[in-house]
């Protein structure tokens, strides 16, 4: 009964929201030597959702969801399932959304229908078999690592089955606050946005009015009401959300874990410098990602006549808008002798190709959050240059494991390198004070803790 206002509430602000003009579709959107804890000895359940499944989709909120469901799985006293929404990439069966193309403690939503304006899933025939899953399996936690293709409503779904579950909640970027993508940069420029407010987004937006996106800000905070729990990989995005409005109380940083390599296979050598220093780019090729950024250093570094510096890209750009990959193509066939695109690659080839460059580089001119690529940098002992921004900076110490460029220009990056290049010992004594990132049995250790001190919390403490 406590819960009707904020159903009826919903409910209205989703009409008043669906009863708007329609706008243009929008694109496609420590050291491992820490002690581990002791043994837990309660049983937990705890069912894992993520926005994609990592066997269809390499992206990196969903690896690190499927990472932390196969530690929890692995545990004597936790039994856990995964379920991941999967629209459009598993063959739907006539009549049924859950699926399981995997094993049987995996689940797959194969429904679509959502408006990616309030992360809202029109969906009829999901809420009935998400709910009677919930019931049938009786988790005593629910970690989301996203809700995008779920719908915001499924967090009310959640409690409506098991009003005693705590929900738990990753955020890997800033969707909720931002409608361009969660990236929080303007339209059409590109340029890094602060804040958001019903006035700044219609700027961005002119084709949706304030009112709207005052609706939506009030729509997203009502169904995160019902989270008990916030985790972010890191504090840069903790500060978003809380000047956002969300209780900096309900908020922990707990990093991606990343996955056990044995020590040999850690390498601590860089390729010979007798040739120049490699720099690379691995990841998704896109504008917002920094692409441009490394073409025109690599143009300004070969009209200097800077001939000791190599920049290899590894990456795949097929999924982008058009316009996009013909520009990029266009601009490809054009680069100077410096930038070498190598393709797509396999993510388990990773890190074989990072130890064939010196250093590796992270032009994002966005915020970011916390890119898997810096970790899998670190963890194969390759220094990072990256954007001076956000995520980026946060993750990236300078002079310890990396440099940083002002985000955003090519002149500042073109400058970097050639002093490296001149100086390669800088990235050299970088070995010795460079992190080591968390491995997914230390993420997942904090998650339990997490877990465990979120069942505590007594319903007042809820409340307050």
């Amino acid at each position: 009964m406590t819960r009707k206002p904020l159903e009826d509430g919903a409910a209205m602000i989703r009409a008043a929201l669906r009863s708007r003009p329609r706008p243009a579709a929008l694109p496609p959107a420590g050291p491992e030597s820490r002690t581990p804890p002791a043994p837990r000895r309660t049983p937990l359940r705890v069912l894992v959702m993520s926005h994609m499944d990592p066997r269809v989709s390499r992206g990196g909120a969903e690896i690190a969801a499927f990472q932390l469901y196969e530690y929890l799985k692995a545990q004597s006293n936790v039994t856990a399932w995964f379920l991941a929404a999967a629209p459009g990439k598993i063959g739907e069966r006539l009549g049924v959304r859950l699926i399981q193309p995997f094993g049987p403690d995996d689940y797959a939503y194969v429904g679509h229908g959502f408006d990616h304006f309030i992360h809202s899933n029109s969906d009829p025939e999901f809420p009935p078999e998400f709910i009677t899953l919930l019931r049938d399996l009786q988790p005593d936690v629910v970690h989301l690592h996203h809700y995008t293709n779920f719908g915001m409503e499924a967090l009310l779904q959640i409690r409506r089955a098991l009003p005693d579950v705590r929900i738990v909640l990753t955020l890997h970027e800033y969707l909720a606050i931002c409608n361009h993508f969660g990236q929080m940069v303007k339209r059409p420029s590109f340029s890094l946005c602060d804040r958001s407010s019903p006035r700044d987004c219609h700027k961005c937006f002119p084709e949706i009015s304030e009112q709207d996106f005052f609706l939506r800000e009030l729509f997203m905070k009502r169904f995160f009401r019902l989270v008990d729990h916030f985790v972010s990989p890191s504090h840069f995005l903790i500060d978003r959300y809380v000047r956002w409005g969300l209780p900096a109380a309900k908020l922990s940083m707990i990093e991606n874990g990343m996955p056990i390599r044995p020590q040999e296979d850690r390498p601590n050598r860089y390729p010979d410098l007798k040739d120049g220093l490699v720099v690379g780019f691995f990841g998704q090729i896109s504008g917002l990602k920094g692409i441009n950024v490394l073409i025109e250093a690599a143009e300004m570094l070969h009209e200097q006549g800077v001939t000791n510096v190599r920049i290899d890209v590894h990456g795949d750009h097929s999924g982008q808008p058009e316009p996009f990959r013909k520009e990029f193509e266009a601009r490809l066939a054009k680069a100077p002798p410096n930038f070498s695109f190598r393709g797509p690659y396999e993510n388990r080839r990773v890190d074989a190709l990072m130890r064939s460059v010196h250093a590796v580089l992270v032009p994002s001119i966005w915020w970011e959050n916390s890119p898997l690529v810096i970790q899998e940098a670190l963890l194969n002992r390759r220094p990072v240059i990256c954007s001076d921004i956000g995520g980026m900076a946060e993750k990236v110490r300078y002079g310890l494991d990396g440099f940083h460029f002002q985000a955003g220009s090519a002149f500042s990056l073109a400058n970097l390198l050639r002093n490296l290049a001149a100086e390669p010992q800088r990235l050299l004594a970088l070995q010795d004070t460079m992190a080591v990132p968390p491995t997914i049995a230390e993420t997942g250790a904090a998650m339990l803790d997490l877990y465990d001190a979120t069942l505590r919390r007594t319903a007042k403490e809820q409340a307050a």
